[in-house]
């Protein structure tokens, strides 16, 4: 099971990176599209024997958490616009996202 998830992972991967080059914007769509979460779902699902608990509470830190997600695209992109460097906007990036995850999981203790 564990070499189908990073066969499926890998190839969404790929194909997002692939893409980029002519449709920047198209890979960024599927780069944060739902199907990994859609994944993560069958996968928690098969794991947790359908246990309607632990799917309702992966669901809703999911829906919660993309705020996160939103923040650290929102600092790529004003470090972009800035003209940082990749790997400073990472860590701009990477910094809001961990503020905002720790506020996340603190809510939701």
């Amino acid at each position: 099971m564990l070499i189908l998830k990073i066969i499926i992972s890998v190839g969404i991967i790929l194909a997002a990176t692939g893409l980029a080059r002519r449709f920047p914007s198209a890979a960024g769509l599927i780069g944060v599209m739902p199907l990994t979460g859609a994944l993560t779902l069958v996968w928690i699902h098969v794991e947790n024997r359908g246990d309607p608990l632990v799917m309702e509470k992966f669901t809703k830190g999911a829906l919660w958490g993309i705020l996160p997600s939103v923040l650290f695209f929102l600092a790529a992109l004003w470090g972009f616009k800035k003209g940082f460097s990749l790997s400073m906007v990472l860590a701009l990036s990477f910094s809001a996202w961990a503020a905002a995850a720790a506020v996340h999981q603190w809510l939701f203790r």
